[in-house]
């Protein structure tokens, strides 16, 4: 009696978890998954067989391509506070005092791939997607408060500069400095870049900035342009090229580990948003 009530009891779980039916993708069933349908016992595959051209497809296509900067980051949720009110610059609702906007940060590296070291020198991505009231506002930017391009037509030959060589498939610092030698305001930029934000201590000690900017409008339609800067509140701290070196030798996943483990440990990095203002009238 025990064995059946036991055999029935398995029975009675193996149905209740079955999974789906296989299906193509025109809804039909999938008859055999294991199996490719062929010209007799002994014949060739046929094309026919719509199942396996559609197993193949999808195994050929199911690594999603990294995207071409910016692939290796990461991020966590928080909450923006406004402690000041803003309405005199601006209409929107965050930006009316002791509003509270839940938000994502993502932070991350440029140039390499989602793999790579993030003890290497390289800008660094800081996007904030808020969650606004009127609906999600991202404002994307980098460490630095500065850029080192202006025209956007330049942007496909500055990264092709900065990645690594279709040759020898390393970073080249000959092609790095032909393009910026050829760009001279790229030197502002490069002073941060080879400054202490080229290799961070951690996502918590840099900076935040939108770099470009951007107009605020107000009820009365009277608009202003701002820029908008996030200064850390842990300090802004990097590596050198020995301790770089070094960390790398322990954990070249730092960034990322010490942004998780603070927030696991429940210290919590924090930012303070303050905003550039000038009036159109003011400018040249």
């Amino acid at each position: 009696m025990f064995k059946r009530s036991l055999l029935f009891a398995m029975l009675a779980t193996v149905t209740a978890t079955q999974a789906a039916p296989l299906t193509k993708d025109n809804g039909a069933p999938v008859g055999d998954n294991q199996n490719s349908i062929t010209a007799g016992p002994q014949g060739p595959t046929l094309l026919q067989d719509v199942q396996l051209v559609q197993k193949l497809q999808r195994f050929g296509r199911e690594r999603i391509p990294e995207r071409v900067v910016h692939a290796r980051g990461t991020g966590a949720y928080g909450e923006f506070v406004t402690t000041k009110d803003l309405s005199d610059l601006t209409i929107a609702s965050l930006f009316k005092a002791g509003t509270k906007t839940p938000v994502f940060v993502r932070m991350s590296t440029v140039i390499h791939g989602k793999s790579s070291p993030e003890t290497l020198r390289d800008p660094h991505g800081f996007a904030i997607k808020f969650y606004t009231q009127e609906g999600n506002w991202d404002l994307v930017g980098n460490q630095t408060p500065v850029f080192f391009i202006r025209d956007a037509i330049k942007f496909p030959d500055f990264i092709h500069a900065m990645k690594p060589s279709p040759v020898t498939n390393v970073q080249d610092a000959n092609r790095v400095f032909d393009f910026l030698s050829s760009q001279p305001w790229a030197t502002n930029m490069l002073t941060y870049v080879y400054g202490k934000q080229g290799v961070p201590t951690s996502y918590r000690e840099q900076d935040g900035f939108g770099v470009h900017a951007y107009k605020l409008y107000n009820d009365k339609g009277e608009y202003k342009y701002v820029k908008f800067n996030f200064r850390s509140k842990q300090g802004v701290k990097g590596l050198n090229v020995k301790e770089a070196a070094e960390q790398q030798g322990k954990d070249f996943n730092h960034l990322t580990n010490d942004l998780y483990n603070n927030i696991y440990a429940g210290n919590f990095p924090k930012w303070d948003l303050y905003i550039q203002v000038i009036d159109p009238k003011d400018l040249n």
